[in-house]
């Protein structure tokens, strides 16, 4: 991977497509779900330990049980905490973080699916522009998550809206989604 993929990731930012070779893409992601693991496991057993230490009685282990789980839930809450403040911003979660905001990409075309496909329907660039991305953003996830590819709907859906964007003598490749642009295709074509 060439690029910081790992760049802040507020609701209202432009998100881009970059290359990415699966099986780079695969080795980081494992490694930096194993270093999330790793940290979540420290943190768990160390907090577990201090509350039945502190806490904890001898001679009544469901005590200690709560105790434990509560170590264990805090783990959680701790871990979450430092992922997504200070974690994220680390080179080595750059793909992870690249998924994560391609997936929440797509997420949010799929939510408005219906007033991207009315748009679609009743000829509106925009709308053309944001299925494309959708479109495009799809087969890279199918790729970087080694699926073998897409259902034959699919591939029919893919191809009318290309045909349909060449006759139109439009752009094919629609890299970015700007989520102002799935506001704009609520507001204009709202759900019925």
């Amino acid at each position: 991977m060439t690029k910081n993929a790992a760049a802040p990731s507020s609701s209202n930012e432009i998100f881009t497509l970059q290359e990415l070779h699966p099986d780079d893409y695969r080795q980081q992601t494992r490694k930096a779900t194993f270093v999330i693991v790793l940290i979540f496991a420290s943190i768990a057993m160390f907090l577990a330990s201090l509350l039945a230490l502190v806490f904890g009685s001898p001679t009544d282990e469901s005590s200690n049980f709560k105790l434990n789980l509560t170590g264990v839930l805090l783990g959680v809450v701790v871990t979450a905490i430092l992922t997504n403040s200070v974690l994220k911003k680390q080179p080595w979660m750059a793909a992870s973080v690249y998924g994560w905001r391609l997936k929440r990409s797509l997420m949010s075309v799929t939510n408005s699916m219906h007033c991207v496909k009315a748009g679609v329907d009743a000829g509106d660039i925009l709308a053309m522009r944001v299925l494309r991305f959708y479109h495009l953003g799809l087969i890279q996830m199918q790729h970087l998550d080694g699926n073998p590819g897409l259902e034959p709907e699919q591939v029919r859906d893919i191809n009318a809206l290309q045909d349909k964007m060449q006759g139109l003598n439009l752009d094919l490749q629609q890299n970015s989604l700007n989520p102002d642009w799935i506001s704009q295709l609520k507001a204009k074509y709202p759900a019925k």
